[in-house]
């Protein structure tokens, strides 16, 4: 029997928001309130609130903390100074990821890290069971919610609520502190649009204050409840990565574009086998595709080359609101990786033309 589905602190309100409540990440979570174009576009040109609150939150603690998560992290920890957030991911010794993540450096001592919803239990028990060095771990999954108040009119809306300075924190930077009145509050100048804004933490508690709170700052701006529907379009058109989709336990982290946040001025778990197929120069990419022909491509439809022979699958497609085209993500070989190459998705049998596009497919707002 499969395990029910979570539901997130604040899942009352979202039903009665007229929030469509589906399973997610082994959560009920909202898709979406009205549309996911009207929601989709609301964000990237005023401020819309996703509550996140199905994602997790671990503590790592003790001297030797930084030294740990050199060693299940890909990304350089020591580049890092306090309040900086790093996007790395955790590589498994298969030369796949266990799962992409966000690390928040309070103090050389002590971290957060947050990981997604469907990958909480696993990733507890692979820090877990890669702590040789003696660290505190604390899992806080249960306890915090995240709200995600993004786009252009983010800053004035929180701005409001609080006397810390956001105009001058800059993008991947969190500051603790009191928003709306409530203390103990962290503030992350992060998001999953590429629209701007900030991640904001808060214990469950005081969250539903926390989030009426946000929308009467925002009313001027009208902002609006936004689903996961609309997280989905928008982190695509970025060119951002899914866990489940562009990242999983057997494909290369390389060949999904991660080498930036793949550090081999260190060791770490599954280093050497990485920095071996790095040096061998890789055989598949992870490419963005544009859709010519009108088609919406979506996860495991085929991309072929002109005479049908497949040469991958699509991990991510949709149609996107902002470009009113298709676009997809997907994996082909490097030699036809090359901007400006034809490829074509298939849909029912039906080749339609497509053509290799550099990522992002829409320009960031922050």
């Amino acid at each position: 029997m499969e395990a029910e589905n979570k539901k997130i602190p604040l899942n009352d309100l979202h039903e009665k928001l007229g929030g469509k409540m589906v399973p997610f990440g082994g959560f009920m979570m909202p898709v979406r309130y009205s549309s996911d174009i009207e929601e989709h576009n609301c964000v990237r040109n005023g401020v819309g609130v996703f509550d996140v609150s199905h994602m997790g939150e671990f503590v790592v603690k003790g001297e030797r903390a930084t030294e740990f998560l050199q060693h299940i992290v890909s990304n350089d920890i020591s580049a890092l100074f306090d309040g900086k957030v790093q996007y790395a991911y955790f590589p498994n010794n298969e030369g796949g990821v266990v799962d992409d993540l966000l690390v928040y450096r309070w103090n050389e001592n002590e971290y957060y890290l947050v990981v997604n919803a469907s990958n909480i239990d696993k990733d507890w028990n692979w820090v877990q069971q890669n702590n040789t060095f003696g660290v505190e771990l604390e899992n806080l999954s249960d306890r915090l919610c995240l709200f995600a108040v993004q786009g252009p009119k983010a800053l004035p809306t929180l701005q409001k609520l609080t006397d810390i300075d956001l105009s001058s924190m800059d993008y991947y930077t969190f500051k603790a502190g009191s928003l709306a009145g409530i203390d103990d509050v962290i503030i992350s100048a992060t998001g999953y649009t590429g629209a701007g804004g900030f991640e904001i933490y808060v214990w469950n508690k005081d969250a539903e204050k926390m989030w009426n709170a946000i929308f009467e700052a925002g009313a001027e701006f009208d902002i609006k409840p936004i689903g996961l529907g609309a997280r989905d379009t928008l982190r695509l058109e970025m060119g951002y990565c899914l866990y489940g989709h562009e990242l999983n336990e057997i494909d290369s982290p390389l060949e999904a574009g991660l080498g930036w946040v793949t550090k081999f001025t260190k060791n770490f778990i599954n280093s050497e086998n990485l920095k071996a197929q790095k040096e061998a120069g890789l055989t598949r990419k992870l490419v963005g595709i544009e859709m010519i022909d009108r088609a919406i491509p979506r996860s495991h439809y085929e991309i072929c080359d002109a005479n049908g022979n497949k040469l991958g699958e699509v991990t991510s497609g949709t149609q996107s609101p902002t470009l009113q085209k298709g676009i997809a993500m997907g994996h082909v070989p490097t030699a036809f990786a090359k901007v400006g190459t034809e490829v074509y998705i298939k849909v029912r049998e039906k080749l339609l033309k497509g053509v290799v596009t550099k990522l992002p497919f829409v320009k960031a707002g922050v």
